[in-house]
């Protein structure tokens, strides 16, 4: 079974990119803690196709904390000019809205109770 679930915040803006004919994918990246080595973050790259993904493009920016349910996908490639092979995992498949960035001049919690 490929199925993953994951939490993160976009590390930046997402992209939409038209497709073939009227199809289009909206492409995130997201930092997700505790993935990396002790504790530091892992990231991941996020597609999401059709009008979930136009909907993202729309509503999502660096920041938000989404929630992302999909599969992996293996994607293996060799570079102009080496022969080296690199390769990427990426999740395809649909992003749930979770927290909006907490705006700069928004105040804390803590300093409203003040």
């Amino acid at each position: 079974m490929n199925r993953i679930t994951l939490t993160g915040r976009l590390v930046r803006d997402p992209e939409l990119v038209q497709l073939a004919g009227d199809k289009q994918v909206c492409r995130m990246r997201i930092a997700v803690d505790g993935m990396g080595r002790g504790d530091q973050a892992g990231f991941i790259d996020v597609s999401e196709f059709g009008e979930p993904g136009r909907a993202s493009s729309e509503v999502l920016a660096k920041g938000w904390q989404v929630a992302v349910g999909g599969r992996l996908d293996f994607h293996e490639w060799i570079p102009d000019g080496t022969d080296i092979a690199r390769s990427a995992i990426a999740v395809i498949g649909r992003v749930e809205f979770l927290t909006a960035p907490q705006a700069k001049d928004t105040p804390t919690p803590e300093a409203v109770a003040a």
